[in-house]
């Protein structure tokens, strides 16, 4: 999946990056590869933190830019990768984030519409979630027969749509979500993520 993203942020750097004259040619690629990082770990960490219903939430329908801009895990993300940018890239402030408020709500926004739409396997919530937390969500959406199976379901519930599992089973999910997504936030701390991704760079 961290391929999957790495090519989605790639296809929305054209005018934010590529053709960006604050971002020297040979940068290009390794703007791109940050910009990844700054998405998959963004909402890793936002899972990490307890705060699977926020993201389910931010995924739960179709996505525009204006409501992406005033969400806090958007917000987070965009500070983070501007940041980067000035220090990484020599970037000053109104650079960074006049690049960074292009390309992260971008990103997101056709993240969220991909993962929505049924016709795209290559992107799906399931496998999202499942690359920042290790596979932990595999148990949720592996029994799609029993009812209360499938991340679809889990997100009605959040959203008030059915009640199924009840309290207890969605706290318990959040609970393994957030370890899986710890568990990889120590596996790959450092630059462990980053250089996953700037293997992609060909």
């Amino acid at each position: 999946m961290l391929k999957e993203l790495f090519d989605l942020v790639k296809g929305n750097a054209t005018d934010s990056v590529i053709n960006n004259p604050d971002v020297p040619d040979e940068h290009n690629d390794e703007v791109v590869a940050e910009a990844t990082n700054t998405v998959a770990s963004g909402l890793r960490n936002v899972v990490a933190g307890g705060g699977l219903q926020s993201l389910l939430s931010l995924f739960g329908g179709g996505a525009n830019k204006k409501s992406l801009l005033s969400n806090p895990i958007v917000s987070m993300m965009m500070g983070h990768f501007a940041g980067k940018l000035m220090n990484k890239f020599n970037m000053n402030n109104s650079q960074a984030n006049s690049l960074s408020g292009s390309l992260i709500p971008n990103v997101l926004e056709s993240l969220i519409n991909k993962t929505n739409d049924p016709n795209d396997s290559g992107f799906s919530l399931e496998k999202l979630l499942g690359s920042i937390t290790g596979n932990k969500s595999g148990n949720i959406a592996g029994d799609q027969t029993a009812g209360s199976g499938g991340l679809g379901d889990l997100l009605k519930q959040f959203t008030g749509g059915e009640q199924g599992t009840g309290g207890g089973g969605i706290m318990d999910i959040v609970k393994s979500l957030a370890g899986g997504a710890q568990q990889q936030q120590q596996r790959n701390g450092g630059g462990g993520l980053l250089d996953l991704i700037k293997g992609f760079i060909k």
